[in-house]
This record gives C-alpha cells, structure tokens and sequence, in this order.
C-alpha cells in the first residue's frame, strides 16, 4: 500500500511539473505571423520575459516595445489579451511552438485572424536577406489605390544594412512603426500594435523608384501602390481640410463622461481657459500617439489655464461597451482630463452630425483648439506620431507655440 501511495505522489508530481512547463512561454524573442484572407504573413516579433513569476511580452516594432502583461496559460493554453483595441489571442503551445487565432472584438462582430509563432527566432522577414543594391533611405512620394482611389502619402524610411524602419505619413495620420528589410530587388514592411497589422511589399526598380507594390491590411484589407523618391514631398496643411461651417465660431456639445456625469463646453470648468476638444476613438491607433502626447501636454499646460476634452467614438452605440473599452484607455495612459462618450460611431458622417459646426470630419483624430473667448481658433486633422521622426517633433514645436500665443491673449 506505502509503495503504491508513493508511486502516486511520484506520478502527481510528475503531472504538476509538465503541466507547469507547458503553462510557460518560452522567455526570449519570437517571431509571430498573422494570415490574411489571401493566404500572405504579416510577420512581427515579441519578447517574452518574467518579472515576480508573472509573464508578459513586449511587442516590438523598430523603437516601439508595446507592453502586454495580461498573459494566461493554462495547460497547452494560451489566453494574451491586448491592452487596448479589444482584441486577444487564444493558442495552443506545443513546444516552443504557438498556433491559434488572434481576435478583434468590434461593435457588432467578431473579426479572427489565424496565428503561428516561433520561440527563438528575432529576424522578421529573412534569417539572412539576399544581397542588394539598393538604399531606400529618403522622402517618398507614394500613391496608394488606382483611379478615383489614389490617395497620394508620404513614405520616410531609413535602411542600415538592409534592416528598413520608417512610415508612410497620410492626411489622416501615419501608419505608425513600421520595420523590415531590403532583400534583392525587394522591400518588405510590416507592422503589429495590438489592434492593426498591416504588410508592405514593393519592388526596388532602382534608388529612385517602387513598383508593384501590395499593401495588406487585417484579414482581408488590400491594395497596390509605388513610390518615387521626393525630398521635397509633403502632404496638404493639416489645418486646411476642416473647417467651421458660415455664420459658426464656437463649437457646441453636451455628452456623459464615463461616469455618466454631463458635460458640455459652457461648464464652469472651461470658462476662460484655453480648451483642446480631441476627436479620437480607442479602436484608432494615431489617437493612442495623440493621447500618449496629450497626457504629458495636459500636465504642463493644465496649470497655465489649459483644458483638454476627449470626445470619443467608437465602433458601438452601447454606452457600457464604450465605457469599458474607453476605461482601459485611460487606465493604460492615466488619463487626468475628461473623456466623453458621444454615442455616436465612428463613421465619419456620423461623427460630424454630432458636432454641427463642423463642414466635415475628414479623419481620426481630429484636434479642434479653442481660445479663451470659446472660439475656435484652428482645427488640425490627423495625428504624425513619434514613429515620423521630424513630423512629430515639429507638430509638437508648432502645436505648443500656438498653445503659448493663445495664453498670451487677453
């Protein structure tokens, strides 16, 4: 009986000490693949270390290292849910081997993706990329779609060796940290944030010039561009594609934040401040640039007399559901200024029907700057991140010197 009663511990403890080992990611570099619709790898790596016995990952894009702690395993389970976007990975493990599918929660479905990832792998596209030629380092001006869709951008890249990082900058924004490489005659790019992917590829005809390139967004998101190489390419004035309608100079609403409190722009609060009202929504990545800057602007000016309102639209009408995608939000960047939930969408038209004033909403974010009479003094669309380099440090330049010059006012 005492033989049998040990051979049980023995067996037990055997089950507890693999069950452990397969509830425990690989510490180290990874490489992980999203699969689009048409069958194509949107490849990024991740991180995984240990801090106090918890797991957790950094999802690594060029500069970027986005910090992702709510890692679960169970068995040969994994459950990693996204800090913000409202999406999540559920996998199985074998090994250093992980398969599954990443998931977007949005408004009113669900939107899967399948996923494969290696543990031990830090390269993205190649191990070792053919030899080439080519320096894509330099200003671009690319036209993505074809016909009436061209939309015409700028891409600002930088190659060291063949390792490629920079972004396309739109009228809307930029597709943020992008990273990949120069192998042969080809360009490769590629971006994860934990809520969009998105995968460039493009032939380097010569240092002047990209043709045929594909540009696949999500599961099924797909279109073609080329680029021509532009030191002096630049897009529209970003103060220049909205505007107030005739006969409006103050910006009018009342929406709940998120304790469902109203607040409305004639509120004690905001009376003789310089007020910032922040279009953005938590499904945008350009509005997480924006509100990482926002938080620390907010901090500096705050005391001087400056107020800063986030609207938010999001995917659903469903006050609950913004309110707790909109909670970790504010969690994840400590968010000190009011953030309100419209309940409205973030269609476009939609969101202009919310705000009258306005001729259009052209994109997200959308940053509407007020002077201390409550006029409104200048309407900036789109956000140029940290990932555009110069962009961003003369938005920042421009934007706090405009802030400075309305304080001054009387």
């Amino acid at each position: 009986m005492i033989k049998k009663i040990l051979f049980g511990a023995v067996f037990v403890a055997a089950l507890t000490q693999i069950t452990i080992a397969q509830s425990t990611l690989k510490t180290g570099m990874w490489r992980g693949a999203l699969i689009t619709k048409s069958a194509n790898q949107i490849p990024f790596n991740f991180e995984v270390s240990s801090t106090n016995g918890e797991q957790q990952l950094a999802i690594i894009n060029a500069t970027e290292h986005f910090k992702v702690t709510d890692v679960i395993a169970k068995g040969d389970s994994v459950f990693i849910k996204m800090p913000l976007f409202d999406s999540e990975f559920r996998l199985k493990q074998s090994g250093g081997n992980l398969s599954g599918q990443y998931i977007r929660h949005l408004g009113d479905r669900d939107v899967p993706m399948d996923f494969t990832a290696t543990a031990g792998i830090p390269w993205r596209f190649f191990k070792i990329p053919a030899k080439t030629n080519y320096n894509v380092t330099g200003r671009w001006s690319a036209v993505f779609g074809e016909g009436n869709d061209r939309d015409t951008t700028v891409g600002e890249f930088k190659q060291t060796g063949q390792k490629v990082t920079g972004t396309f900058l739109t009228t809307t924004g930029d597709y943020r940290f992008l990273e990949g490489s120069v192998s042969g005659d080809s360009l490769y790019l590629s971006c994860f944030d934990g809520g969009h992917a998105f995968l460039f590829t493009a032939k380097v005809s010569d240092n002047n010039t990209l043709t045929g390139g594909k540009f696949f967004s999500g599961l099924s998101g797909k279109d073609v561009w080329t680029a021509v190489r532009n030191e002096n390419a630049k897009l529209p004035d970003a103060y220049s594609l909205s505007a107030l309608k005739p006969g409006y100079k103050k910006l009018d609403f009342t929406f709940k934040d998120l304790n469902g409190k109203p607040v409305s722009l004639t509120d004690a609060r905001f009376k003789n401040k310089v007020v910032i009202v922040q279009i953005m929504g938590s499904w945008c990545p350009n509005c997480m640039d924006e509100t990482a800057y926002m938080v620390n602007y907010y901090k500096k000016y705050q005391p001087r007399g400056v107020e800063v309102i986030g609207l938010a639209y999001e995917r659903t009408t469903d006050f609950s559901k913004s309110q707790k995608a909109l909670a970790q939000l504010k969690n994840r960047f400590e968010i000190k200024y009011p953030i309100l939930i419209t309940g409205y969408t973030s269609n476009k038209v939609e969101t202009a029907k919310s705000l009258p004033a306005l001729t259009k909403v052209v994109g997200f974010p959308t940053t509407i700057i007020i002077d201390k009479k409550g006029d409104v003094r200048k309407i900036h669309t789109g956000f140029s991140g940290p990932g555009t380099g110069e962009y961003y440090t003369e938005f920042i330049s421009e934007f706090e010197k405009l802030t400075d010059d309305l304080l001054g006012e009387k």
